[in-house]
């Protein structure tokens, strides 16, 4: 198998690539992890199989503060139109919406937050990455703004009671997830910390160790398997790769 870089956007420094780079890692991808604001992000993903855009505390329009996300959501832009396989968590959704047409908003009744379920939607079910999945994975939720209107061609995957527009495909390998799937019980603490102002709306309980211990392996198990066939989507050549589970990736 020829060699899979991954370009890995981390933003934040509260929001590492976590569990899900430990996954990728074990798929055998090598990872290139870089700060934005630091290092910069290349506006076309030419040197990489695929590319992972992580969460961050700034919101998805504040360019004025963090010039780079422009570049962001052009590298998005040419990922996607380009077919290189994307899978962006948290700020990373909403940035991907935005570079491809959607339109994001703050929500009406306050933070989605905390240890939750997602359901898939009937769309969802040939779908190569989020179909195999079981019907309401466990996921974490930590954000204020949400997306409102998904880009013109997007295809919706994933809802929860709270908010539409939770996974979603754009174009032929795009991936969109606005909750989280790389926390472990240190990344969460770490988010909670930087944030006590949507850390409170989250339900009693829901942040004792017990609880995120539990929480983290029952995610594990759903999502391992997902990073596992992202990994396998980018290392297909691209002529082979397909968005349904009618055709082997390889």
């Amino acid at each position: 198998m020829a060699e899979v870089r991954i370009l890995v956007v981390q933003p934040s420094e509260s929001t590492p690539v976590g569990k899900l780079g430990d996954w990728l890692g074990e798929s055998g991808a090598e990872l290139d992890v870089v700060d934005p604001a630091g290092e910069g992000v290349p506006e076309r993903p030419d040197e990489y199989s695929g590319v992972v855009v992580l969460d961050g505390e700034m919101g998805a329009t504040a360019d004025t503060q963090h010039p780079w996300l422009g570049t962001l959501r052009k590298l998005l832009s040419t990922s996607t139109s380009s077919g290189t396989p994307v899978l962006a968590v948290g700020l990373g959704a909403q940035l991907l919406a935005m570079a491809t047409g959607g339109r994001l908003r703050t929500r009406a009744d306050g933070p989605e937050a905390g240890t939750l379920l997602v359901a898939k939607r009937d769309a969802a079910a040939e779908d190569v990455l989020i179909g195999p999945l079981p019907l309401t994975p466990d996921v974490f939720q930590f954000h204020r703004e949400e997306i409102s209107t998904l880009p013109p061609t997007a295809q919706l995957l994933a809802a929860s009671p709270r908010g539409e527009n939770q996974a979603f495909r754009v174009g032929t390998r795009a991936y969109g997830l606005q909750f989280h799937i790389e926390t472990t019980p240190e990344i969460v603490r770490g988010m909670v910390s930087a944030d006590q102002e949507i850390a409170a709306t989250i339900r009693p309980g829901q942040l004792d160790e017990e609880h995120l211990e539990q929480f983290h392996a029952d995610l594990e198990e759903s999502w391992k398997p997902v990073a596992e066939r992202f990994f396998e989507m980018a290392a297909t050549p691209p002529e082979e790769r397909t968005t349904t589970r009618s055709l082997p990736l390889a």
